[in-house]
């Protein structure tokens, strides 16, 4: 199969264009990232410098593979991470535009690749609880409902990748920060800091220059885990929750 490719390139120093390089010979059983090893390996064979991208597991899990594919974030191919697509979802003689996620709170490094350590930032203030470790706890210590499980694990689910944010008119990161707080705030062990969390984390997207939520949805759209929108929906609620108690105990954040 033969493809045409239009790429960003970028350095710190230099504002970016686009590249235009040409593959043949590519399997239909190649994936993505394989398929850009495979330009990378004839780049450098030519002397030239490869194309930066992130990767990690490539197994779907880790959500480092951030890369804006045709305009969607992680390709065409519903709920699936850019490592997970593969070639056979394109037609030969194809032009694929490749870029960044575009936020101005993922600065792009060089080329494909974004500073993402806003969403670090976000997790560093909220992601955690203040329940006892050290040797496994029974589980039936806690006895919780299937259904609020069901929904703490949806939550989880989320990997953290920025698609939400890259998709978004506003670049939000309500998605993000919704299943997040969704997965903590929902479980017993989370509730002693829910109110604490939920205000310390919205205070930080605000900080860090990530929009609002205007609901157009893009956000569920792209996601490769399909995290819903109703973890948005949870997180205003806890937050006004949260915000009306700060001011009731004259204490506003």
């Amino acid at each position: 199969m033969k493809l045409h490719l239009k790429i960003w390139r970028q350095s710190t120093k230099t504002d970016g264009k686009f590249e235009d390089y040409t593959l043949n010979d590519i399997s239909t059983h190649t994936s993505f990232l394989e398929m850009l090893d495979i330009l990378n390996d004839e780049l450098v064979g030519k002397g030239k410098d490869a194309v930066a991208f992130d990767h990690d597991c490539r197994e779907g899990v880790c959500g480092t593979c951030s890369l804006t594919i045709d305009g969607t974030p992680h390709g065409p191919q519903g709920s699936t991470t850019t490592c997970q697509l593969h070639m056979r979802s394109y037609k030969d003689g194809d032009t694929i535009t490749i870029e960044p996620w575009r936020a101005k709170s993922f600065p792009v490094i060089k080329d494909l690749v974004v500073d993402r350590d806003a969403f670090d930032e976000i997790m560093s203030v909220g992601g955690f609880i203040t329940s006892r470790t050290g040797c496994a706890q029974d589980s039936n210590q806690h006895l919780i409902g299937k259904d609020v499980l069901d929904r703490a694990m949806d939550a989880a689910s989320c990997i953290g990748c920025g698609a939400c944010v890259a998709a978004c008119k506003n670049a939000s990161a309500m998605l993000f920060v919704g299943a997040k707080t969704s997965h903590l705030n929902s479980l017993p062990q989370g509730k002693p800091e829910k109110d604490k969390r939920t205000l310390a984390v919205v205070r930080k997207m605000d900080e860090l220059g990530f929009g609002n939520c205007s609901n157009y949805g893009e956000c569920e759209a792209v996601c490769p885990k399909d995290i819903s929108l109703d973890f948005i929906a949870q997180l205003n609620r806890d937050y006004a929750v949260a915000q009306a108690k700060s001011i009731f105990t004259g204490n506003p954040k």
